[in-house]
């Protein structure tokens, strides 16, 4: 039997103030799921949280202590190795030169692109064995007619040669559409994504305009941030967030490692200095 994987996405801000077009992904063994999703649950139950899902954009005071136990149940699963998180973006100072083609279709490019290299799935494949990806997405942004396109377009990625020489593919049937209130997992990458835009993005560490402080509620969602970069540092001491995350001993890192970010650079991205920090700053 393949080995099996589920690959649960999800994305944010495709226009953010500093970056743009952000891409989270959870990678575990399928055979691992439903006792991932039960252990989550639990804890879930334990918090008295039955209202519904997890999403960073309903973190509020009375709830900030429930969240940061939750994002410390999921970074104990990630760091024991049953989810891989990955997390890609862009920095609006490098702006894409679009080719005719390409306008309208970044929704598909930026997944292909995440999906076919964020995980490095190629090395996911054991010694004389072959693997298999379910990719399941929250709330796809397109009319059916879309989403078949989408599904053709990703399944391709198994005629990758570097997938398809190491046995790895995903096929069209195996590409859906799930809502996060039945997933448990979706939640939790709903919240760690959601904390790294905000933080990229001065979300939650400046008063939004044209209040002069921040809010309870905002204040509520930093407290949970500082919970998530502390689990990332666990990790890697000196993790920084606005960056690719390093290689140091191998290509085949971006499938072992547990946690990853991507800053994603298109080729023919031009510099723009207009929309970077610093010169936004200076336009305030």
């Amino acid at each position: 039997m393949p080995t099996r994987y589920i690959i649960y996405c999800d994305e944010s801000d495709d226009k953010g103030q500093f970056f743009s077009n952000f891409y989270g992904g959870v990678l575990i063994l399928a055979s691992r799921r439903e006792a991932i999703e039960a252990e989550l649950q639990a804890l879930k139950n334990e918090l008295r949280i039955f209202d519904g899902e997890m999403k960073w954009q309903r973190i509020t005071e009375n709830y900030a202590d429930k969240y940061i136990a939750f994002v410390d149940k999921v970074f104990d699963i990630v760091e024991r190795g049953d989810m891989k998180i990955r997390i890609m973006f862009t920095h609006n100072r490098h702006r894409p030169v679009l080719e005719e083609y390409m306008i309208g279709r970044d929704y598909f490019m930026l997944y292909y692109q995440f999906v076919k290299h964020a995980f490095g799935l190629q090395y996911a494949v054991p010694d004389g064995d072959t693997a298999t990806a379910q990719l399941l997405l929250d709330d796809v942004p397109h009319h059916s007619d879309k989403f078949r396109q989408f599904k053709d377009y990703m399944s391709t990625l198994s005629s990758f040669p570097k997938w398809s020489r190491a046995g790895m593919s995903i096929a069209y049937h195996d590409i859906a559409e799930v809502n996060s209130k039945e997933h448990n997992i979706l939640q939790a990458l709903d919240v760690v994504l959601g904390g790294i835009q905000s933080r990229l993005n001065e979300k939650h560490t400046r008063p939004h305009p044209p209040a002069k402080r921040r809010g309870k509620r905002t204040k509520a969602k930093a407290r949970v941030y500082a919970k998530i970069k502390d689990r990332i540092r666990e990790i890697y001491p000196n993790f920084n967030v606005g960056t690719s995350t390093g290689i140091m001993d191998g290509p085949h890192e971006r499938f072992e490692q547990p946690y990853r970010h991507w800053l994603f650079v298109p080729n023919n991205a031009v510099i723009d200095p207009s929309r970077t920090k610093k010169a936004k700053t200076k336009g305030k």
